[in-house]
């Protein structure tokens, strides 16, 4: 049996079923009920509460550990999550950890993520750790301002990274569990090339086939816009890397490549497999 949390998200949803196709016992976890993919078991839990994972822990050889917002905030336990998993009888944990724990290991958020990658390699559990830059899928915030009016508003609109499709992150984290060798690795993903949220909004019109218009916002309006739905001080890291990214998070890595064989996929193949989100 493997757990995956954030079950219903834009990694966890793609992992659970590459898993199941797999032939793998899956247990999708997810804070809300939420139907789940044929011969996969759904639990609702609250990784707030570690206790809470103990029926979904229960039997599971791995866990995939992916953190909610609200799990980056201070006075948040994720080291919790490892200890239950460890004392449930789970021998692997993959954990989905940042980019910016190498690129800029100074800021609280990415702190506080590195003193749990710690935990991992200090438990006494098999583990691997992902740290993917920027998601392609971040551009679904975008999808009504598209669909309703025909534009897409970031901030920062000429500055690219290279974001990485979660598409990409499932399958490296599907070979990570289930694959001893990667034991011990930590990878970091990122997508094929440097692209700006107005070359990613070009993309999105071409997979539409009618005009899309960019809006650059200011960085205020973009962190009280990102502020709803995680914590001001993850979105003002998330912003200081977007304006001013450095080397290390304008390099395309090869680790997709090296875990999966291929090339990772660039972000105008996401937007065409999601284009029925903008229309």
């Amino acid at each position: 049996m493997i757990v995956v949390t954030g079950a219903t998200g834009n990694v966890g949803r793609p992992l659970t079923r590459v898993l199941a196709e797999a032939g793998q016992q899956v247990t999708a976890v997810s804070r809300h009920a939420a139907a789940a993919a044929d011969g996969v078991r759904h639990v609702t839990a609250d990784l707030a509460d570690p206790a809470g994972l103990e029926p979904a822990l229960a039997g599971a050889k791995a866990l995939f550990l992916l953190l909610s917002g609200d799990m980056h905030a201070a006075g948040a336990g994720p080291a919790d999550i490892i200890a239950a998993a460890e004392a449930g009888g789970v021998r692997r944990v993959v954990l989905l950890s940042t980019q910016g724990v190498a690129t800029r290991p100074f800021g609280a958020t990415r702190i506080a993520m590195r003193a749990l990658e710690d935990v991992l390699r200090e438990s006494g559990l098999e583990w691997a750790i992902l740290r993917p830059g920027g998601f392609a899928s971040n551009a679904l915030w975008w999808a009504d301002s598209i669909r309703t009016r025909g534009i897409a508003a970031a901030p920062f609109g000429d500055v690219g990274v290279p974001i990485v499709d979660p598409a990409d992150i499932a399958e490296t984290a599907a070979a990570c569990l289930l694959d001893d060798r990667h034991s011990g690795g930590v990878y970091e993903l990122t997508g094929p090339e440097v692209i700006t949220p107005r070359q990613q909004t070009e993309a999105i019109a071409a997979a539409l086939g009618r005009p899309v218009r960019f809006h650059d916002l200011t960085r205020d309006e973009a962190k009280a816009a990102m502020a709803q739905s995680m914590p001001a001080e993850l979105a003002e890291d998330t912003l200081t890397i977007l304006g001013s990214p450095n080397p290390a998070e304008l390099r395309v890595s090869p680790d997709v490549q090296r875990v999966l064989g291929r090339a990772p996929r660039p972000f105008a193949d996401w937007a065409t497999r999601n284009i029925a989100a903008f229309h």
